[in-house]
């Protein structure tokens, strides 16, 4: 079980990502393919990205919490250049969404939209979460609802 992984393991498998304290839980959830986001104990309340404290309440009784992973697309960018990356090609503009998940409204996610025509990517479409592996790590990414898997 991934929530087991020595810390120093899980910063090799996600170097370059910036982990910390209150984000750890959230990449050990990634390798176990689940996305995780805060969730406030006290007052119910989502919030991303990870931090010790309930922006809402102020508690700092929050844990990371499963999300389902669906919702639809918020705002929609194309890349024609930027960083290197494992398995990002900037010859076809590089799609980053970021999508507001059906768990509450607000709480977003950013990440890519895979297996569709960027013509297809729109604010306003609904995705659902799935997930590839990028330079031996599971990333979350969404897929247009109705896309073939």
């Amino acid at each position: 079980m991934s929530s087991l992984i020595p810390d120093d393991e899980l910063v090799s498998r996600f170097a370059g990502h910036q982990l910390d304290h209150d984000s750890a839980a959230h990449y050990r959830g990634r390798l176990e393919r689940r996305l995780l986001i805060s969730r406030c104990r006290e007052c119910a309340t989502w919030h991303h990205p990870p931090m010790p404290v309930c922006p809402a309440c102020w508690s700092s009784d929050v844990e990371p919490t499963e999300v389902a992973g669906t919702g639809t697309i918020y705002l929609a960018v194309f890349l024609h250049q930027g960083p290197p990356a494992p398995g990002v090609d900037y010859t076809t503009p590089y799609p980053v969404a970021t999508v507001e998940l059906d768990e509450q409204p607000g709480l977003r996610f950013t990440s890519t939209v895979v297996g569709a025509a960027n013509d297809d990517i729109a604010i306003g479409r609904r995705v659902s979460l799935d997930w590839i592996d990028r330079a031996g790590a599971p990333l979350p990414v969404f897929r247009l609802d109705g896309a073939a898997r």
